[in-house]
């Protein structure tokens, strides 16, 4: 897959890493010479040096054939200007940062396919953590309507030594809740569990439920015998 950064600060930088890292080609447009340096020498993606909102540049970075275009510049106004660049030239998969929530709906019109909110982002990992200490992450999809948080099994609580199916069965665990991943121990990979699959003590479920339901996951988890 090509994907097309446009801004190589610390966000630019980290996703262009993290996508070569996946087997992706990366290009980077910045302004910043520096930036584009190290885009090239310690990520390995390629680099332009110029304005990520100039079609020439643009051009030369190879936008018609980007399968994937992201917009992390510096204020919500250049990235709503690669957006809609990024849509005339026929990019399929667009994605943007947004700063102020007043740039969603003209990012969405210009043709963004994912808005990320940096700064709803932020504070909803930090609610979250104040508010579910115990949980080791969680994220929102469908506007808040799943949750998916990732849980680790204390010892001696009630569900060690119980199959997913049994879970599953118990009245005290939320109607709607299912547990979709499972991890023996922290060096293992992740794994899809079916019914038989016995959770052990120390090793880490992740769970789908609905908002409502979480202190009440929560609990039936962490319950002690």
């Amino acid at each position: 897959m090509y994907v097309l950064i446009g801004g190589a600060g610390l966000v630019g930088l980290s996703l262009a890493q993290k996508l070569v890292e996946l087997g992706h080609t990366v290009a980077v447009i910045d302004i910043d010479p520096t930036a584009c340096r190290y885009a090239r020498e310690q990520v390995g993606a390629m680099a332009f040096e110029g304005s990520a909102v100039s079609t020439e540049v643009l051009l030369e970075a190879g936008i018609r054939k980007a399968n994937s275009l992201a917009a992390v510049l510096r204020s919500d106004a250049l990235n709503l200007a690669m957006v809609t660049l990024a849509k005339h030239y026929g990019v399929p998969h667009i994605l943007s940062r947004m700063r102020h929530p007043d740039f969603a709906e003209p990012l969405r019109l210009a043709g963004a396919n994912h808005i990320i909110s940096t700064v709803e982002l932020s504070v909803s990992t930090m609610v979250n953590a104040i508010e579910y200490p115990q949980v080791e992450s969680m994220m929102h999809f469908e506007q808040g309507q799943i949750e998916v948080l990732k849980l680790a099994i204390p010892n001696n609580c009630y569900v060690v030594g119980r199959s997913v199916a049994e879970i599953a069965q118990d009245s005290r665990f939320p109607t709607g809740s299912l547990i979709i991943g499972y991890q023996p121990h922290p060096h293992e990979n992740l794994m899809i569990p079916n019914g038989s699959t016995v959770l052990e003590a120390g090793s880490t479920v992740l769970i789908v439920t609905k908002p409502g339901s979480l202190h009440q996951v929560i609990d039936f988890i962490e319950g002690c015998k």
